[in-house]
């Protein structure tokens, strides 16, 4: 039998455990900011730090990026020259009262007094929407401004402004955007995608008709949407067929398959017919390239993301072609890929890791169709034998000359032989 606790020990216990249900912080249902597992972190660290500045409160205070923290208060001071009817105090009171709902945004504790807080979304807020602006009206740039000097610091920001864990609130910039909006400035998604456009390997971004405002989450789930507004608007190909994956790239290959470039543009419009597997071009644009990749992966396994995970159903299909550096090297042959992060080993590392943090709904697998066709094809004997003849007998003009000697002389071996049975029966019988 359990010794009894004393009741002044159970009182302490009890004054704790108050303490803490008191200070514990469970996410709202409105919850969409999160830092990724440390876990899942570590596949690539650096794909999830921003290189030149600062958004919302999960990477603030960095000292590799203060230099930037300087240039949002200019683009402040720079909104209230040029909007002289509305003071510094207006913008502070319209964000105190999102404060609240802000704060719900973000997955963890936000350690801020509420007026560091309002204060951090002010600045973000303001240096994001200033910046769309800039960028398409140059009116608005000062000569000075070393971002519009420097295309090398704008391709750094584009980067920034779409990582996981360096985003605010979308409703924060629809609130600023409406209160300094012109009768010249575009609307919000429209001045964002422009800015991000070029985000995405090897397709130029542009926001769909029916996208929403009050659906989008933050700039991250934006650029997502627009990425993958196509490629959900066609009839996917998932079936509730048990998922079995598929071989690399090479095995494929000797299998009879062939690789060719689609002439899609959208990059997960992927089809399989009579032995050819048609893929869309992709580019990796080095480091930038891997860390878009990273985060739209890392966007979609969040615990808010409740809608189709194409792009990991894409990571997952490219991750079973990938296998090996023969693999890349192939596809590259091919004319599907083009790298700029480095070697083939390289390459094929970075799918490995993105694969490493991905989830596969296998009942609504994008590309299951695909891989029941491939592996059915693969199945049938006749394309393998046919795959090792064209490989071992027509890869080139000397093989393909000595397997055509070959057949004729065998050819004219079975003539001469029929021929001196015809004559030695003829023989017998006269």
């Amino acid at each position: 039998m359990a010794k009894r606790v004393p009741e002044e020990r159970a009182d302490n216990v009890s004054i704790r455990i108050t303490e803490k249900l008191a200070n514990f912080y469970h996410p709202s249902s409105e919850c969409c900011i999160f830092r990724m597992h440390d876990g899942f972190r570590r596949q690539n660290e650096k794909a999830y730090e921003p290189l030149m500045v600062a958004i919302g409160p999960y990477h603030r205070g960095k000292a590799k990026l203060k230099q930037m923290e300087e240039h949002k208060l200019w683009y402040l001071e720079q909104l209230l020259n040029r909007e002289k009817n509305k003071s510094v105090n207006e913008y502070i009171m319209a964000i105190k009262e999102l404060e609240e709902r802000a704060r719900n945004c973000y997955a963890e504790t936000i350690p801020l007094e509420s007026d560091e807080f309002v204060e951090m979304m002010l600045l973000d807020g303001v240096f994001i929407i200033e910046l769309f602006r800039k960028s398409i009206m140059r009116r608005l740039r000062a000569e000075n401004d070393h971002i519009f000097q420097s295309e090398h610091i704008r391709y750094a920001l584009r980067r920034d402004l779409i990582l996981l864990e360096n985003q605010l609130p979308f409703f924060i910039l629809v609130r600023l955007f409406n209160m300094t909006k012109t009768d010249l400035d575009l609307e919000i998604i429209e001045i964002a995608v422009k800015f991000l456009q070029y985000n995405a390997p090897e397709q130029k971004l542009e926001a769909p008709r029916r996208i929403s405002i009050n659906n989008i989450k933050h700039l991250l789930h934006l650029v997502h949407s627009c990425w993958c507004f196509e490629f959900s608007e066609m009839n996917r190909n998932a079936t509730k067929k048990q998922l079995e994956f598929i071989n690399s790239a090479t095995e494929l290959q000797e299998s009879g398959i062939q690789f060719k470039k689609a002439k899609e543009t959208n990059l997960f419009d992927i089809n399989f017919t009579s032995g050819i597997l048609e893929i869309p071009f992709l580019i990796i644009e080095g480091e930038p390239g891997e860390s878009f990749f990273t985060n739209i992966v890392a966007f979609e396994v969040c615990p808010s993301y409740d809608e189709p995970r194409y792009v990991c159903d894409y990571v997952v299909f490219m991750n079973c072609l990938i296998n090996s550096s023969k693999d890349v090297r192939l596809l590259c042959h091919s004319g599907i890929i083009e790298s700029w992060v480095g070697d083939d080993a390289e390459l094929y590392s970075m799918w490995h890791k993105l694969f490493n943090i991905t989830i596969t709904d296998t009942e609504n697998f994008s590309y299951s169709q695909v891989f029941n066709d491939v592996n059915n094809h693969c199945k049938r004997r006749q394309n393998v034998w046919m795959a090792n003849l064209k490989r071992n007998y027509f890869n080139s003009p000397w093989a393909l000359i000595s397997f055509l000697a070959a057949t004729i002389l065998l050819l004219l071996t079975v003539a001469q032989t029929i021929f001196s049975i015809l004559s030695f029966g003829k023989g017998s019988f006269n």
